[in-house]
């Protein structure tokens, strides 16, 4: 999926560094240990004595080491004491004693923190125990993060720099900066507080969890996507996993300065997104596919109405007239599900402009397909693949899970038809994302779809941080096949200045 290529044939090609081999040592190289072990050389042989056969030279033998151990996530804050956390429980134990909750449900959330507050110091002063202000301040937070929010939860959700939350039982919580997973040092009081702040944020959106549904996606209020597994199929405690979402809304400006894109290639993502293209976005798990949907959402006409739907709703578009549908799971009784494919097929009821898919994962790929080639241009999904290629033998894999017995070449030729530009995000071994291929669906050669790039990605080599170098360029495709459809919106002079800065600056 990386480096640049004119016609995508389908290889993945993952770039190779290769060190060079090692020239091999010189005959005459002996270790010292070697030669200190070889037999002594006698003075004179007698002439009538037979000549001895000379001594074989010694086997060099090279050490065969094993690959090293991969690293240790790296080591967050400090983790509390026993003794901080046996405090606490009692202090918190004593504070569910006082306190009416059905009043302090009245209160709104910063009067109630100070409540909690005030009793908790009278109850530390009570029980007389021994804490530092730096401490009593901890133990203030913790508690009333405990009562009113997420728990030990809150100061992660509160930082704007982690990407995940990754908790795995009760005392292990890891989270990603930078690409990088590190180790924290917060831990909960046990399996059954995690499991009751699981049920807090799963029964926000109506769902639940516990033995008997063990298995839930939810979502937070600001749209991060929660997904949680319990005991008993979670053996070592309850498994709890949030993908954050920025408080700040990123734009292609923004990820142009983070080198996702150079400025060139995301003036022909603005141009994409203006002149309705039906765009596929396609990439790996963690590669920033719905954050790039989000930036090319910025782009679509304020008055156009547009229709989401999504298994956890996390798309933040900025329109006024944005009609958000989510999937509903089965009740108890097994009963009452509404599934991905129902929603796109009520969509198209909706008079909807632009239909856009969180995510395709199965037959609704077909109701998709079908929509962007039925009057709604400029519709939008996401795909799980490797390459723009792979995103296109996916689509067909997927109309086959829904039963449906067309022939190869029919199917195709739908995907072909409504179908526009693929645009491929990776995450790199780095960390860093990167969008790697903007790819144009050109049309079919007997029973073989055609694409073209229009933009790729190189990578160069690394810095001496490890940090991967690359650069966006220009394939040379001088009129996209959108071309007409950019003069159609008038974008064909800023289309054609972006690709020719793009081609100047591989030169």
């Amino acid at each position: 999926m990386f480096g640049k290529r004119g016609n995508d044939d389908g290889n993945r090609g993952v770039p190779e560094f290769r060190p060079t081999a090692p020239a091999a040592p010189p005959a005459e190289a002996v270790p010292r240990a070697a030669v200190a072990e070889a037999p002594a050389r006698p003075a004179a042989t007698p002439p009538s004595a037979p000549l001895a056969p000379p001594a074989p030279p010694p086997v060099t033998r090279r050490n065969v080491e094993a690959p090293p151990l991969a690293a240790e996530p790296r080591r967050g804050p400090r983790e509390r004491s026993e003794a901080y956390y046996d405090t606490k429980s009692q202090v918190f134990s004593a504070l569910i004693d006082t306190i009416d909750l059905s009043q302090l449900a009245k209160l709104d959330p910063e009067s109630a923190r100070e409540e909690i507050r005030d009793i908790v110091n009278d109850i530390i002063a009570i029980k007389n125990f021994a804490m530092s202000i730096a401490e009593q301040e901890e133990l203030l937070d913790d508690i009333c993060n405990d009562v009113l929010g997420y728990g030990p939860l809150e100061p992660l959700l509160a930082r704007d720099d982690i990407a995940d939350i990754m908790v795995n039982g009760s005392k292990n919580v890891y989270i990603e900066v930078n690409g990088k997973v590190e180790t924290t040092g917060i831990r909960f009081r046990d399996n059954q507080q995690l499991l009751n702040i699981c049920q807090r944020i799963v029964s926000q959106v109506g769902r639940r969890v516990d033995e008997s549904s063990p298995i839930c996606d939810a979502r937070l209020p600001d749209g991060s996507r929660v997904n949680v597994i319990a005991p008993p199929l979670a053996i070592d405690g309850t498994a709890l996993t949030i993908r954050k979402f920025k408080k700040d809304k990123l734009t292609l400006d923004q990820l142009v300065r983070f080198g996702a894109i150079s400025p060139e290639g995301a003036e022909v993502l603005k141009i994409i997104g203006r002149v309705r293209c039906n765009v596929i976005i396609s990439g790996g798990t963690g590669s920033g596919k719905t954050t790039l949907l989000n930036c090319l959402t910025n782009y679509i006409d304020r008055d156009e109405r547009i229709i989401t739907c999504e298994d956890s709703a996390e798309l933040q578009l900025q329109q006024p007239h944005v009609v958000r549908l989510e999937t509903r799971p089965k009740n108890l009784e097994g009963e009452g599900e509404v599934t991905m494919r129902d929603l796109v097929k009520n969509c198209l009821r909706m008079r909807p402009e632009r239909i856009i898919v969180g995510e395709v994962r199965g037959p609704e790929v077909f109701d998709l397909l079908q929509a962007m080639n039925t009057g709604h241009d400029g519709s939008m999904g996401t795909i799980h693949s490797n390459s723009p290629r792979e995103c296109l033998n996916r689509m067909e894999s997927m109309i086959a899970m829904g039963g449906y017995s067309l022939p190869q070449k029919t199917v195709r030729e739908i995907i072909v038809g409504s179908v526009d530009v693929i645009i491929q995000a990776a995450r790199l071994r780095d960390g860093s994302r990167r969008i790697t291929h903007v790819t144009e669906v050109v049309g079919m050669e007997g029973d073989v779809v055609i694409t073209q790039d229009i933009v790729v990605y190189n990578i160069k080599g690394e810095d001496q941080n490890g940090r991967l170098l690359g650069e966006h360029v220009s394939t040379g495709i001088g009129r996209p096949h959108f071309w007409e459809r950019a003069r159609y919106f008038g974008e064909e002079l800023r289309l054609a200045t972006a690709l020719e800065a793009m081609e100047k600056r591989a030169d």
